[in-house]
């Protein structure tokens, strides 16, 4: 029990809390500059299964107004869902004036996950990429500031994490069914990873790649991302 207390304490580290907290801050400026202005902000996380996805957003969002931030993480789709245009679901989740979102996996399930685990067909992914980029375009062109981050983890370590999730108290939850078959499939994922960078990283939407052994640092290094997407007042530099 004592090193399970431990691991779910890891992120007291005074230093790191500090540097997090830094960041908090200006992220409380930001988002009082999207109230001011009624611009959106929507932010697509993608990465591989315990590669820190969730805690990162959830340190992004830890002080923010939950009535103007949020983060979406979706479900299996329904039948209906099934028999619907593959974005329309996401859409609909899509920021309004002054709001922040952050999708915790995205419509890129298609480009990767999808293919890799056997669940779409080489013509729905083709599809996908036929689409994912002029709609990408429209969503910037309409004034949305979108951002697309992958983090990336090592095999050894995704590894680590998955056998620590299996047996946590308190993070079993984020063990899913396909979560050990993505490890032994990794390769192909990176095969897949590779061509959506090459089809999909644009100017107007560009991949921020974020190295995730380093759980802490890679939180750090996204919300310093996400800080330079705006210009906002009374902003103040962050370091280290």
């Amino acid at each position: 029990m004592r090193e399970q207390i431990a691991e779910e304490l890891e992120d007291f580290d005074p230093l790191f809390l500090e540097r997090l907290t830094l960041r908090q801050i200006e992220l409380v400026k930001l988002q009082k500059h999207l109230k001011a202005t009624g611009r959106r902000m929507l932010l697509l996380f993608e990465g591989r299964d315990a590669a820190g996805k969730g805690g990162t957003i959830a340190r992004l969002l830890q002080y923010l107004d939950p009535r103007f931030a949020r983060s979406m993480a979706l479900q299996k789709p329904s039948e209906r869902e099934m028999g619907q245009w593959y974005f329309q679901r996401y859409l609909t989740h899509l920021p309004g004036p002054g709001e922040l979102v952050c999708f915790d996996r995205s419509w890129y399930n298609r480009a990767v996950v999808e293919p890799g685990l056997g669940f779409c067909t080489e013509a729905q992914r083709q599809q996908f990429f036929d689409t994912v980029v002029p709609l990408e375009r429209m969503l910037v062109d309409d004034g949305i500031v979108l951002a697309k981050f992958w983090l990336s983890i090592s095999r050894e370590v995704q590894l680590e994490r998955l056998d620590a999730r299996e047996h946590s108290l308190l993070r079993g939850w984020k063990l899913s069914p396909t979560d050990r078959l993505a490890h032994e499939r990794f390769e192909e994922l990176s095969r897949l990873k590779a061509e959506m960078f090459e089809r999909t990283s644009t100017g107007a939407a560009p991949w921020t790649i974020v190295l995730g052994d380093d759980k802490k640092q890679a939180r750090l290094t996204v919300l310093d991302h996400v800080l330079s997407l705006v210009d906002y007042p009374d902003r103040e530099a962050t370091t280290g």
